[in-house]
């Protein structure tokens, strides 16, 4: 079990939260989150990055002179390579960089991110996250108060509540629905801040989806 303080909103310790590390993967796998993040920064490539070759440029495909007995050197058609005009060698072609991954394995990374966070200490847990009104000024009061001093990712229920639109306008810091959260956004941010009701939604479901796969193991 990992002990997790939960705060409240005045960065005062109020709870413990006992984490299992069992519903999060048991332990931390390196290869498999460099492989989910590496993955998920590849299939971010549009891949749309093209060129002419000699095939696509506009101009003639006839010998410019003959071959010899002009004094000058071997020459070609005009939309070579080496003429003004002429198309790229070896130029850029759209391709797809898109990696696949099992949806298991892209699950488990997703919790064993979770879980590199929880044995950093990194894991910023509020009782109660709520705002009357969205206030960047109120958010980053409580960021300070929680001694969060680099690049944060704020894991919601709802995007669209006062908490969300008061945390966006600040600077490294992303906001994402608890139920999104993944490897890529985990890894590019030091802390996670999150509401204790979210947080315990999110392990129950896991818990859900670690009994369902024993049934059907079993």
């Amino acid at each position: 079990m990992i002990q997790i303080p939960v705060h409240n909103q005045k960065g005062q310790q109020v709870d413990t939260l006992l984490l299992d590390e069992s519903l999060l993967g048991g332990q931390v796998r390196p290869a498999l989150l460099k492989q989910a993040y590496v993955r998920t920064h590849s299939n971010q490539r549009q891949g749309t990055s093209a060129t002419k070759n000699r095939s696509r440029v506009e101009g003639s495909t006839r010998k410019l002179y003959r071959q010899k007995g002009t004094g000058n050197a071997r020459r070609g058609a005009i939309r070579t390579n080496i003429m003004r005009g002429g198309g790229v060698a070896h130029g850029k072609r759209p391709k797809s960089w898109r990696l696949e991954m099992p949806i298991r394995m892209r699950r488990l990374a997703n919790c064993n991110a979770l879980l590199a966070k929880a044995v950093d200490s990194e894991i910023k847990i509020v009782d109660q996250l709520s705002f009357k009104k969205p206030s960047s000024k109120q958010f980053s009061s409580l960021l300070k108060a929680l001694k969060v001093d680099r690049s944060c990712l704020v894991a919601l229920a709802h995007t669209s509540d006062p908490v969300a639109l008061s945390a966006r306008n600040l600077d490294q810091v992303s906001v994402v629905r608890v139920d999104c959260l993944n490897v890529f956004d985990l890894l590019n941010h030091r802390f996670l801040l999150v509401d204790k009701p979210s947080l315990d939604a999110y392990l129950k479901a896991q818990a859900g989806r670690l009994s369902k796969k024993s049934q059907e193991a079993a």
